[in-house]
């Protein structure tokens, strides 16, 4: 039996997945320096700058097969699977990986994104590798949901806003924040997670593996004992 054109057109439409007809409001974001928190505001008009359609078994086979790199799968298959929608990240780099995880997050959810960024931006020092400014990933993120960036070193930020920041549903360390500033963050992460928080650390370039309720509290009883010694 053979399909017309316009058959095959629709089934492919059904499968890889639709956009949205209900479109969420547009999100502006205005950055406080003196808070160090983005404060966002919400307006009936406009839509995000993402496609938020549900993503069909054709998509999500190229998605978790072709478009990314065998070390970002895992981190990949975590978002489709558990569909995130508040998102803490811990080194932005150069913002590649940043904008298409969001908007692979907005599709999985099928409705807005809470952002978290913690980043040195302008602060970053001579050793750290290369990043964006605050003004470049406030405009290259703030279609993608509520977004709130954060400059300074991750783990002193995490000391002073981790009692306001509640808990998340995934949460990224980058491979962009040297392991000493890391290994002090772990106590704070803790207290940010429950029991369907996912963790993913960067233990190179584009090579994510999972990190364990189990191992995260080891570490955070390290770094309590190293405090103590």
């Amino acid at each position: 039996m053979k399909f017309c054109p316009r058959v095959w057109l629709t089934v492919l439409t059904l499968l890889v997945g639709t956009e949205s007809r209900n479109d969420p409001p547009f999100v502006d974001i205005s950055f406080t320096r003196d808070i160090g928190v983005a404060r966002v505001a919400f307006s009936d008009s406009g839509t995000y700058g993402v496609n938020m359609g549900r993503i069909g078994i054709f998509k999500k086979l190229w998605l978790l097969r072709c478009s990314r790199s065998v070390g970002e799968r895992p981190l990949v298959r975590s978002i489709l699977d558990g569909r995130p929608k508040k998102i803490l990240e811990l080194g932005l780099g150069e913002l590649n990986r940043t904008p298409k995880m969001l908007s692979l997050a907005a599709q999985a959810s099928d409705g807005p994104i809470h952002y978290v960024g913690l980043d040195r931006f302008e602060a970053r020092l001579p050793e750290d590798p290369a990043g964006v400014t605050l003004k470049e990933a406030h405009s290259c993120l703030q279609s993608f949901g509520r977004v709130q960036l954060v400059p300074g070193s991750p783990d002193s930020t995490l000391a002073r806003l981790c009692n306001h920041l509640g808990w998340f549903d995934l949460i990224l360390v980058s491979a962009a924040i040297d392991q000493a500033t890391v290994s002090r963050c772990w106590f704070f992460l803790q207290r940010l997670t429950r029991s369907h928080t996912v963790v993913f650390q960067e233990i190179a370039e584009g090579a994510w593996e999972p990190v364990s309720h189990q191992n995260i509290d080891d570490r955070a009883s390290q770094q309590v004992l190293r405090k103590a010694g």
